[in-house]
């Protein structure tokens, strides 16, 4: 079996060859920068910066020397923007706290807040607050909570919809270029299109914007899955219809290239309990994956990752 067989074989419940790999094909199966050195290390690979690929966790690329030497059977579709909204090129080496140097995206623009934390901006606008910090004794980011005040009376769903919009003719293009090139290694293609994890917390602060509006603080969003339900569903009911449209574009333009599609990143369990009881979520969140995960098996073959 070939890689992309592996997985699949895997995924339609048959016994493939062997148990197949994914290291790196999605934000919640990556490899942190120092790791991914340690790795090259080991494996006698050339000495070289790594290249992170995805800053609030400070996740680092996974070469194709490395992928070959771990056996790796998926591929990763990037999107055009990181966490922070900044755009993946422009690379340029960047030397971290614990002494690492790393390449990172041109716009990573960074300051020292009075404490020596580093602080990083949305779309790499110095001009704006930060929306990051990594404290001096930290290996990744933390959102910084941009809360504005908050009047229930004058909520706008549109406010937290910000982040979530239909996607142009030039992005289409984007994805289409970079699916072709995944296709082509003959590994499974993961792809993430973003816009399609309900609920997920990591996305609330919305760090990629620079003046977010509406519930923006984790605590508040926390409580509004009690308190402002009505609200959320609204969020949620238009977010779906908008990943829906975005991925029948995809579909349009790669069919079935695409093997598996990384819908969700949002945790439901903490380390020792659950966020909410079994009747929230099937009343609050359910109802909005099950109708992603419809359209996505009634009009394609590709699978679904959910990350719990």
């Amino acid at each position: 079996m070939n890689a992309r067989e592996r997985v699949k074989a895997a995924l339609s419940h048959q016994q493939p060859d062997r148990i197949p790999v994914d290291f790196g094909s999605t934000a919640v199966t990556g490899i942190h920068v120092q790791i991914v050195e340690k790795l090259r290390d080991y494996f006698g690979l050339d000495k070289k910066p790594v290249k992170v690929i995805e800053p609030y966790q400070m996740l680092g690329e996974i070469e194709e020397d490395l992928v070959k030497a771990l056996e790796i059977d998926t591929v990763q579709v990037p999107g055009r923007k990181n966490m922070f909204g900044i755009v993946q090129d422009g690379w340029r080496e960047f030397r971290t706290f614990w002494g690492q140097v790393v390449l990172v995206p041109g716009e990573f623009n960074t300051r020292l807040d009075e404490n020596g934390d580093l602080l990083l901006y949305p779309e790499g606008d110095l001009s704006v607050p930060p929306s990051g910090k990594m404290p001096k004794a930290s290996f990744f980011f933390d959102a910084i909570i941009r809360q504005v005040p908050i009047d229930d009376k004058n909520l706008r769903v549109e406010d937290n919809l910000e982040e979530f919009t239909e996607m142009s003719d030039d992005d289409i293009k984007y994805w289409r270029q970079k699916v072709e090139k995944a296709y082509a290694t003959g590994r499974a293609v993961v792809a993430g299109f973003g816009g399609t994890a309900i609920g997920d917390i990591a996305l609330v602060p919305a760090v990629n914007l620079k003046h977010p509006k509406g519930i923006r603080d984790v605590t508040e969003w926390y409580m509004s899955t009690v308190m402002r339900q009505d609200y959320l569903h609204g969020i949620f009911e238009r977010q779906t219809d908008i990943a829906i449209s975005n991925m029948k574009k995809i579909f349009a333009e790669v069919g079935n290239k695409i093997d598996v599609v990384f819908l969700c990143g949002t945790d439901f369990g903490t380390q020792d309990t659950q966020f909410c009881d079994q009747g929230t979520f099937r009343s609050l969140y359910f109802p909005y994956y099950r109708k992603m995960n419809d359209w996505i098996h009634e009009h394609t073959e590709w699978r679904v990752f959910k990350h719990s």
